[in-house]
C-alpha cells in the first residue's frame, strides 16, 4: 500500500505577513508548500528555511497583479508541482484615499489584485480539486469585507466583492467536496501598513499578529473533512481601528 503523501498547500503573498506566518505553521504541521509572491529573494529564503523542516517548499515568482497571466501561471505551477489540496488566497494590497480623489487606474489596480487575481487562482485550481472530490480554499478577506471605512473605499469595494465571490464559490463547490472559507481579520501588524499606497496612523502594537491569523487558517484546514468553517471574523481585542 502506497504511503499517504503530505497535504499540498499553495499560498499567495507568501513572502511576508500572514502568508509567511501561514507557511511556517503549515510546514510545522507537515504540509508541502507552493509559495507564491513577487519577492524572489524573501521567497527563496523562506523556502530554504522550511525545506530544512523536512517538507517540500518551492518558491514560485508570480506577479498576481498581471491578472491576464495568473490562471495560466497557476495551471503550469500545478502541472509542474502536482495537485493542490489547500489554496490560501492571501495576496492583496492596501489603499487609502477618499473616493472622490481615487484615480481610475488606482481603483482598477486594487480590484485586480484583491479580487480578480483571486478569481483567477480559483479557476486554475478548481478542475483538479473537483477531480479529486476534495479541497480547501481559504480567502483572506478583511473586516473591510464586512463593514466600510472612510478613506478605504476602493479597498472595501474589493473586499466586499471578494466576500461575494467567496460565498458564491462555497455554494457552487459544496457538491464537489470542496470547502470554502471567508476569513475576515481585523487589523494585522504586517508590512501592508508600510506601503506607499496606505496612509494610516494606527497603534500597531494593538493589532493582531500574523501568527494569530495563521493559527486560525491552520485550524480551518485541520477541521474534519465533513465540517467547514464558512466564515470566521478574527479581531484584535481593541476592536476595529
Amino acid at each position: 500500500m502506497a504511503a499517504q503523501r503530505n497535504l499540498r498547500a499553495l499560498i499567495t503573498g507568501a513572502s511576508s505577513g500572514i502568508g509567511r506566518a501561514t507557511a511556517e505553521v503549515f510546514a510545522a504541521s507537515g504540509m508541502d508548500l507552493a509559495l507564491v509572491s513577487r519577492s524572489h529573494d524573501a521567497l527563496a529564503d523562506l523556502a530554504q528555511t522550511l525545506t530544512k523542516q523536512g517538507v517540500e517548499a518551492k518558491p514560485f515568482d508570480l506577479d498576481l497583479s498581471k491578472v491576464d497571466q495568473v490562471k495560466s501561471q497557476i495551471e503550469s505551477l500545478i502541472n509542474d508541482w502536482g495537485p493542490i489540496d489547500v489554496l490560501i488566497n492571501n495576496a492583496g494590497m492596501g489603499y487609502t484615499a477618499d473616493l472622490l480623489n481615487t484615480p481610475l487606474m488606482d481603483w482598477q489596480a486594487v480590484l485586480d489584485l484583491n479580487l480578480t487575481s483571486v478569481f483567477q487562482c480559483v479557476q486554475a485550481v478548481l478542475p483538479q480539486m473537483r477531480s479529486q472530490q476534495q479541497g480547501t480554499i481559504i480567502n483572506v478577506i478583511s473586516i473591510a469585507g464586512q463593514q466600510a471605512f472612510p478613506q478605504w473605499g476602493a479597498y472595501c469595494a474589493s473586499k466586499f466583492g471578494l466576500m461575494g465571490l467567496t460565498k458564491a464559490l462555497a455554494q457552487e463547490e459544496r457538491q464537489h467536496g470542496i470547502r470554502v472559507t471567508a476569513l475576515c481579520p481585523g487589523a494585522v501588524n504586517t508590512p501592508l501598513w508600510d506601503t506607499k499606497t496606505v496612509d494610516a496612523d494606527f497603534d500597531r502594537s494593538a493589532m493582531l499578529k500574523p501568527e494569530n491569523v495563521a493559527q486560525s487558517i491552520l485550524h480551518i484546514v485541520q477541521m474534519p473533512q465533513q465540517a467547514v468553517i464558512e466564515e470566521l471574523i478574527l479581531m484584535p481585542n481593541a476592536g476595529a481601528f
